[in-house]
This record gives structure tokens, sequence and C-alpha cells, in this order.
């Protein structure tokens, strides 16, 4: 399964307020209790590239508190999302022990919010330090050895979470043989239901192959599959939506930390699935930037 934290329940919550002696915080915990789920509605994060020291600037931007500037936002929101997705570099350079330890911290007040997450792993993270972070919710069963995948199966769309690191701090990522034929067994179980694939790393094809080693046999496999009708992405630090000649739609998604080209939006992007399409919205860090609630309407091949 691909990592899963879920929500944590308001015992839980409960017995970790009074255990700090701190009371007062239950509100906000009572509050979420109380909102309602949108099942359609689903929270897109990349690259949060999260450190250890949470004072830690890069190009320009604190990064743990970008991060909490979208945690405040999901929180506030009337609804809940049915999921919150986090498509990998968690970690801000190479995975160690103490950044995981900071991104624990800091996904608490999704947490306590009552909302489920769901986290890739990229070319910055590292899957043993992970796991020596978040031992208490390492799925009991993997669908591939040593990878982090799996199917997620909601009311109008089933999502495919893929695992492409190959190697911390190595850019380019790879999906791996094994990992592409589950993926095509279980798209062929399913083939009316629209599905959604999550991968860290984009096509490489072009641009020194930065992206996914195996890009032509990974579209080899989703191209001809007409019920895959996204691939949605990050690592490139780009917030770009594209169609491609079979109408998949690509989406690179934004990164919640830093931009690599002066300009472009850091953020989170709001996801509405619908029966025959799905709805973008680009929730920028800073609101004032032009991209920010630039939203995309695509429609299903």
């Amino acid at each position: 399964m691909p990592i899963h934290l879920a929500p944590l329940s308001r015992r839980r919550f409960l017995a970790r307020t009074l255990a700090a002696g701190a009371g007062l915080a239950l509100a906000p915990e009572l509050l979420a209790k109380t909102k309602p789920v949108d099942q359609n509605f689903w929270a897109l994060l990349s690259d949060p590239h999260l450190a250890a020291d949470q004072t830690l600037v890069s190009r320009g931007v604190n990064m743990a508190n970008h991060f909490k500037q979208v945690a405040a936002e999901l929180s506030a929101l009337p609804k809940r999302p049915a999921g919150v997705f986090i498509n990998g570099d968690c970690a801000y350079n190479r995975g160690e022990i103490e950044d995981y330890a900071a991104v624990k911290q800091l996904l608490q007040p999704i947490r306590e919010a009552r909302m489920p997450i769901h986290l890739t792993l990229g070319n910055h993270d590292n899957r043993e330090q992970f796991w020596g972070v978040f031992q208490e919710e390492k799925a009991a069963r993997h669908v591939v050895e040593d990878r982090q995948a799996g199917l997620l199966k909601t009311p109008l769309a089933n999502w495919f979470i893929l695992d492409s690191l190959e190697k911390t701090q190595a850019t380019p990522g790879l999906v791996g043989a094994e990992q592409l034929q589950w993926l095509a067994k279980t798209l062929d179980a399913d083939a009316k239901k629209p599905a959604l694939v999550l991968v860290h790393h984009n096509p490489g094809i072009n641009g020194g192959n930065m992206g996914l080693k195996d890009t032509v046999p990974f579209l080899e496999v989703i191209r001809p599959r007409k019920q895959v009708k996204a691939y949605i992405f990050g690592h490139t630090h780009h917030w770009s939506v594209e169609q491609d000649g079979s109408g998949i739609h690509f989406i690179n998604l934004p990164p919640v930390s830093y931009v690599f080209r002066e300009g472009e939006p850091s953020g989170w992007v709001h996801t509405t699935l619908q029966k025959d399409s799905m709805r973008l919205e680009l929730r920028s860090v800073d609101p004032n930037h032009k991209a920010h609630g630039q939203v995309f309407d695509l429609a299903w091949r």
C-alpha cells in the first residue's frame, strides 16, 4: 500500500491533548469533527522539502512556513477533503531521520483536522529513514516489494499511487518493471472506472532525462488503457496542465516549497472529481500571485 497516515481519532487526539496539559486545544479538533466531508474533493500537494531545521531558507523561501500556511488553509476550509496527497520530496535534501521527525510534526494539524494523508516518495526521500519515524503507520502489505505503490478506490475514480524513488539525491526516477506489471494488471481489473495515476517524477523523454527513466514503457501502459484519464506528477517545481495526443491530462503540480524559475507560483491544488471530468483550482501560497485561483476544467477522454 502507499504510505497512508490516517486522521487522528478523537480518542487519540484527546489523549495527546490531556497528556500535554492543553485541554483548550481540543476546540479545533471538535470543530473539524463537525465539518462535512466532500467525498469528491482532494487536496494535491507536492515537493514540500521539509527540513529538521524549520528556520531553514532555500531559494528565498522558508519551506516549513509555506507548509504551515497550506496546512492552516486546509484546516480552515468549510468542508474537509476526502484526502490529502503529498506527491514526493517530503524531506529537504537527503531524507534524514531528523527531517522526517519535522515532517511528522508539521503533518499533525492536518491529521488533527481529520484528513487522511497519502504520501509518495521522491528523489530527496529515503524509505528506510522515513519508516524509522513513521513506524506505526507502515503498511502491512506491499503490492510491490520495497515500493510504496497502491490503489485507492473512491466513488468517482481509482487513484493509482506509484513509487518512483530509485536512489536518494539522484535526480531521475524509475517506476520499474515489477511496478509497471502491477499497474497494467490492476488497471485491467477495472477498465470502466476512471483512473488517475500519481507519481513524483515527470515524463523524462526530453530535457536530459531528468524525470522517469522508464517513461516510454510507462506511457505504453497508460496510453492504450482508456480508463486512465490523468498522469499527475511533481518534481519540476512547475505548475502546468497539458493534454497529450492520446487525451491523457498531464498535471504538473506546483511545489509547496520553492520554485526553480522566478515568478512561478508555489502552493497546492484544490481538486474536485466529477462524473466525466476533473476541476483543478490553484491555491497559491501568495494570494496576490497572478495564477492564484486559476481553474482548469478537464474533460475525460
